[in-house]
């Protein structure tokens, strides 16, 4: 029997082996290290704030990208004067 296609490299066992061998490594570099990563969580947390508007917002183009359009039934006839009642 003739295969045209190259055999993979990583055969499914490899793969799993390797991909367990890193999730291992990364738990006890964790375990190991917690003092320096918990003491980087709070400069993620303001570094995640201009992340959040860039993404979110899509840079300074207002909410969502949408700044210039008018959506349908935003803001229309919702701004109506009240009628005053005339004193006698």
């Amino acid at each position: 029997m003739n295969d045209n296609h190259p055999r993979s490299a990583w055969s499914v066992y490899s793969r799993t082996v390797f991909i367990a061998f890193t999730a291992i490594a990364l738990l006890l570099i964790a375990y190991e290290h917690r003092v320096h990563v918990l003491g980087i969580l709070p400069w993620l947390l303001i570094l995640a704030c201009p992340l959040m508007h860039v993404f979110m917002y899509h840079g300074h183009g207002g909410h969502g990208g949408h700044s210039g359009h008018d959506h349908a039934g935003h803001g229309a006839g919702t701004n109506q004067p009240k009628k005053e009642a005339d004193d006698v």
